[in-house]
C-alpha cells in the first residue's frame, strides 16, 4: 500500500462533510500509508440548518471540519462561497484553479455534475472547467501553472439522467468504517440536528452517545449500503469471487474525462489500497 513518494490527494465537495461521506474511507487508508489528503469545501455551509442562524452556522461548521482535520492528520479548506448560491462563475473558478496549482494534487476527486444540490453540480463544474485550465501559464498568472493537470474521478451518487454513475475503482471500505463514523461524528450539527430534520425523525431524537451512533450506522448503511451490491460484478472482479460477495461497505470512483486520464497503468499507483 505504499509508493516511493507520498501521493497528494485533494478532495472537493459542494459543502462541509461531503468529503467525509463520499471518501472518508479512502482517506483513512492514504493516511495510514503515509500520504497527504486535502479535503476543500466549496462553499461555507452556512445554509444547512433549520435554526442555526447562517454567520453562527459557518463558524460552527469551520470548527467541525477543524476537528477532522485534526483527527485525520489533513488539511481542510473552507472557500467563501454562500451556501445554496453557489455558481461556477469566472472567478469561483479562477479561486479553484489558484487552489489546485498550490496543493498539485496527484487526484482530484469531486461531485459528478448531474446531482440533486446545484451547489454539488456547480462543484464539479468549476472542477471540470478548472481541469484544463490549470495548465495554462496566461490564466491566473499570479500562481505558477502545472506542467500536468491531475487525474480527476468522480464520486458516488445515485443518480440516472442524463447518464448512470459508471465506476471503474470500487474500495472496500469495512476495514476503516469506524474511521468514517468519527469523520462523520465531527459534523455534530449536521448528522445529529439537520440530516434527522430534513428527514423528519427529529422527535424523539437521541440524545446519548449510543443512541447517536446507532442512527449514524443505520442511516450510513442505507446510504451506502447499496452501493456494493449494484456494483457487485465490479466487485468480484476487484477482490475475488470470495472475498468481493462478502464486501457490504464500498466507496467508488468514476473517471472524469478531464485532465489527465485515469487508467489501467496508474490506478494502482493513485489508488494504492487496491488488490
Amino acid at each position: 500500500m505504499t509508493t516511493a513518494k507520498p501521493l497528494r490527494i485533494l478532495v472537493i465537495g459542494a459543502h462541509p462533510d461531503d468529503c467525509e461521506i463520499k471518501a472518508g474511507g479512502v482517506t483513512a487508508m492514504y493516511r495510514a500509508a503515509g500520504h497527504h489528503v486535502k479535503f476543500v469545501s466549496v462553499t461555507n455551509g452556512e445554509a444547512g440548518h433549520q435554526s442555526i442562524p447562517p454567520a453562527e452556522l459557518a463558524a460552527l461548521r469551520k470548527q467541525e471540519t477543524d476537528a477532522v482535520a485534526k483527527l485525520m492528520g489533513i488539511e481542510y479548506e473552507i472557500l467563501s462561497n454562500r451556501d445554496g448560491r453557489l455558481e461556477p462563475t469566472v472567478a469561483a473558478r479562477f479561486e479553484l484553479i489558484a487552489l489546485i496549482r498550490r496543493y498539485n494534487p496527484d487526484l482530484i476527486l469531486t461531485h459528478r455534475p448531474n446531482d440533486y444540490h446545484p451547489d454539488h453540480r456547480a462543484t464539479s463544474t468549476l472542477v471540470c472547467d478548472a481541469a484544463y485550465m490549470v495548465i495554462v501559464p496566461h490564466i491566473v498568472p499570479e500562481v505558477p501553472a502545472l506542467r500536468v493537470a491531475p487525474v480527476i474521478a468522480y464520486l458516488s451518487d445515485h443518480f440516472q439522467r442524463p447518464s448512470p454513475f459508471a465506476p471503474t475503482i470500487v474500495i472496500d471500505v469495512e476495514p476503516v468504517l469506524e474511521s468514517i463514523m468519527q469523520q462523520m461524528e465531527c459534523h455534530q450539527c449536521q448528522f445529529f440536528d439537520w440530516l434527522p430534520y430534513t428527514l423528519c425523525h427529529e422527535k424523539g431524537f437521541p440524545t446519548d452517545f449510543a443512541g447517536r451512533r446507532k442512527y449514524l450506522q443505520e442511516f450510513y448503511q442505507q446510504f451506502n449500503g447499496p452501493l456494493a451490491d449494484r456494483y457487485r460484478g465490479l466487485v468480484v472482479e476487484t477482490y475475488g469471487e470470495e472475498r468481493g460477495h462478502k464486501i457490504r461497505y464500498i466507496e467508488a470512483f468514476e473517471p472524469c474525462e478531464y485532465g489527465s486520464p485515469l487508467t489501467a497503468a496508474n490506478k494502482q499507483t493513485l489508488f494504492p489500497m487496491l488488490p
